[in-house]
């Protein structure tokens, strides 16, 4: 099969130019000024002027939910919603139940999603400090990564940021990309003990902040720098909320240098604590929504790149389970299919580049896991490639909304630019709002040494 993208305007590589793109079959195969086939019947030809082409967004940080919670999400429902918003590859946490603790559930996941997801994917295996010897048989070539991240989901004193002496053990031994959350779990139960005999169980949503706050995140953040550099581990830092933590981190040298490397979450670069009033539970995510300076430092932090990439923490729940008090409203939400919008939209505020988006979403996120041939846009690579109309107005509404849980904390928010299509392995799955589910993401691959 072949496929012509013809007067695209790419963005890849730090560059904006207009060219042809040839697909054959799952790869691209020429990018030139103008591509001229022999007369073939099985061309098809995609007409793509006045749009902007773009490397599928990879997102390192999702929770699609399956197996065990699926009455909130499933691989293949949030990964026609990944689609739908632009991103061609996802890499999903070890939270569902059974918790992803052991090399067969892993192989579990992988084996629904073969059958089931329109994206590329990837899981990760989980680690606790009771199956150190079960991760430590993680294939890198074949699994992202091992984290910790949504394991304290029924114990919040999981984080393993809180345990230094398991965390020598773990970098000393690793030699897999491990992805941690880091808060401080002591400073979160006095600042939750505090504001408890305050409020009661009616804590505002506002001083979810105040309960996740700074201090919890640089603390932790701090002790797991400390532990990774002396072992030299490739370590990378799941959702960085606050200025003072990108401050600790490093933007002297390359991001494929980097042994450390660490992300910004869209909900953090977009809302910030004065939205509580507004949104309440809807905006309640670990790591909290921080302050308005915050926000902007992160941003900051992403063009200066002491912050390496963009990821959603896509965590689904009903809408039922985000209602009610401060202690019933469960934290989190979904993301995925607007997080590239959302970043677009911070390029019509003139916030961003468009060059820096797609760095930041696609190239830099295949750099940091190692990834093999994809994230960007290069002959001989894999073609998960998105079609934007960067001046075609929308609003989010629950008509147009695709995760399972029907909801968004977006809703009615207008986005200037809109998705138009994407193709994942050459394979258009999703144009003009139609998805075409007849062909299925592949299993990632990636580099034995990270």
């Amino acid at each position: 099969m072949k496929t012509i993208i013809r007067n695209a305007t790419m963005v890849n590589e730090g560059k904006i130019l207009i060219a042809d793109l040839l697909i054959v079959n799952e790869r691209i195969e020429k990018i030139a000024p103008s591509i001229h086939l022999e007369t073939d019947a099985a061309v098809k030809e995609i007409n793509a002027e006045g749009l902007y082409l773009l490397p599928g967004a990879i997102d390192d940080q999702v929770h699609f939910r399956e197996p065990g919670l699926t009455h909130k999400a499933t691989i293949h429902t949030e990964s026609k919603a990944a689609v739908a918003g632009g991103v061609t590859s996802f890499m999903d946490m070890p939270n569902t139940i059974p918790n992803t603790l052991t090399q067969a559930l892993l192989e579990e996941k992988y084996a629904i999603a073969s059958k089931s997801s329109l994206a590329n994917y990837s899981f990760f295996m989980g680690i606790n400090q009771h199956n150190l010897e079960e991760a430590l048989k993680t294939n890198n070539e074949t699994v992202c990564g091992i984290t910790d991240d949504g394991l304290y989901f029924n114990n919040d004193e999981g984080i393993l940021a809180n345990y230094p002496q398991f965390l020598e053990t773990l970098f000393s031994r690793s030699d897999s990309l491990i992805a941690l959350h880091s808060e401080d779990d002591a400073i979160i139960k006095n600042n939750t003990t505090h504001y408890r005999e305050k409020y009661g169980d009616h804590i505002p949503f506002s001083l979810h902040p105040k309960i996740r706050s700074e201090e919890a995140c640089v603390n932790a953040t701090k002790r797991v720098l400390e532990i990774s550099k002396k072992h030299n581990n490739r370590l990378h830092l799941f959702h960085i909320s606050t200025l003072a933590e990108a401050n600790l981190l490093d933007n002297t040298i390359s991001v494929h240098e980097k042994r450390i490397t660490a992300e910004a979450c869209v909900h953090h670069l977009w809302f910030a604590d004065q939205d509580y009033e507004r949104l309440g539970a809807h905006i309640k995510w670990n790591p909290a929504i921080k302050t308005a300076e915050d926000k902007d430092g992160l941003l900051a932090a992403l063009l200066d790149n002491r912050l390496d990439i963009i990821a959603t923490d896509h965590a689904p729940h009903t809408i039922d389970e985000k209602k009610g008090s401060y202690f019933k409203a469960m934290s989190g939400g979904p993301l995925v299919q607007h997080a590239l919008p959302a970043m677009l939209e911070l390029f019509h505020q003139g916030k961003i580049s468009l060059e820096k988006i797609v760095e930041k979403m696609s190239h830099h996120v295949a750099e940091i896991y190692r990834m093999k041939e994809r994230g960007y846009i290069r002959e001989g690579y894999y073609a998960d490639l998105v079609l934007v109309d960067l001046h075609n107005a929308w609003k989010v509404s629950p008509e147009n909304i695709l995760y399972k849980c029907q909801w968004s904390p977006f809703e009615n928010q207008c986005f200037q630019s809109k998705i138009i299509q994407t193709l994942v392995n050459g394979h258009a799955v999703y144009h003009n709002g139609t998805i075409n589910e007849q062909q299925l993401g592949k299993r990632l691959q990636f580099s034995k040494y990270r």
